[in-house]
């Protein structure tokens, strides 16, 4: 893929860079450009780090290579259009298994690390329910809900995608290694952390942005007033995703942070229908709906003519957070289609 290279460099970059790049590289500015300005701005005085920075990419790519990880740059066709259209956007996802399994619709579940085997059972059916409706279920791999979840995934034959706070060949926890495998052969693990990244506590806040942005909606079972969950439903609700919640009980205190979502708005969800619901979905197999024949975001894009969001934010007079899922549902739909740099083009059908 051109410009891989420099696209991985400035994954190395501090996270404070990213949504500078990724806002560079939507205006049209190639990867070299962003990474050479970048680094001018980062190391004035010192033009060997930008060459130091590229070895370092150079050598990532190799690892991956080596380990059969797949490298999906933010210009390939095959970069999730969900996860393109946050703000900050990995520049390059590490992946193993199937690269698929990243652009088609997605609900994430997620949860307490210690959790109660009530919130075990809750996320192992709610998964199970939704991947046998043809939906993907992401979550992090973690103890408790997320392992639980993507058991649920795995258990309807359906397809789940795991998102890791370390390189994808650098396993956390290390008893879910078996895990991973089975999450390989269905679906996939992904990282936007170079192979051979270890596990460190900033990079977890982190991926959750990545959990909330390849999915549709968040739902969130057994959270406390501090736990991590909460900081992925902000992140969804930053993104324009819908944000569901389990109710619990009332009397341990370990689900505060999700009652404090549904005070908030969240909806309540108390079986896999009430996740359908919310995405417009009313059974299995049930897919996408069509889209409307006049809708305003199509009527604004001509066909074979990219335009960027700003553009169509600009046409439609829609917000962000009611752009970026629309456009998402728009491609599931085959309505639009994403070309490299974050633009999408129509494709041609009567309006």
């Amino acid at each position: 893929m051109t410009d891989l290279l420099e696209l991985v460099a400035l994954s190395r970059l501090s996270p404070h860079c990213w949504r500078r790049a990724a806002e560079c590289l939507r205006a049209g500015d190639s990867a070299p450009r962003v990474l050479q300005r970048l680094a001018d701005a980062l190391w004035p005085d010192d033009p060997r780090r930008l060459t130091e920075l590229r070895a370092d990419a150079a050598d990532a790519l190799a690892h991956a290579e080596r380990d059969a990880i797949a490298a999906l740059a933010w210009n390939d066709p095959a970069y999730p259009v969900a996860l393109a259209t946050i703000v900050d956007p990995p520049p390059v996802i590490w992946t193993r298994g199937r690269v698929d399994a990243l652009s088609a619709p997605a609900v994430a579940i997620v949860g307490s690390r210690a959790a109660s085997q009530y919130a075990l059972s809750v996320a192992h059916d709610l998964a199970r329910d939704v991947a046998s409706c043809g939906l993907v279920v992401v979550s992090g791999l973690a103890r408790g809900v997320d392992s639980a979840a993507h058991r649920g995934a795995l258990a309807a034959s359906g397809v789940t995608v795991a998102v890791l706070g370390s390189g994808v060949d650098v396993m956390y926890p290390p008893e879910h290694a078996p895990l991973a495998k089975q999450i390989d052969e269905r679906g996939a693990v992904i990282s936007e952390l170079v192979p051979g990244t270890r596990p460190d506590p900033m990079f977890f806040p982190l991926r959750n942005r990545i959990i909330s942005g390849l999915s549709r909606a968040v739902v969130v079972i057994e959270a406390g007033e501090k736990s991590g969950s909460l900081i992925t439903a902000r992140c969804a609700l930053e993104q324009g995703r819908d944000v569901l919640a389990v109710p619990g009980s009332v009397l341990s205190g370990r689900n505060r942070g999700a009652h404090g979502l549904l005070r908030d708005g969240a909806k309540i969800v108390e079986s896999a229908d009430d996740i359908l619901e919310e995405l417009g979905m009313c059974g299995k197999d049930a897919g996408s709906p069509t889209p409307a024949p006049c809708d305003p975001i199509l009527a604004c894009l001509t066909p074979g003519e990219p335009s960027d969001l700003d553009a169509i934010a600009e046409a439609t007079g829609l917000g962000t957070a009611k752009l970026l899922p629309r456009l998402f549902e728009l491609e599931l739909q085959g309505a639009v289609a994403r070309i490299g740099g974050g633009r999408f083009v129509r494709i041609d059908r009567s309006c």
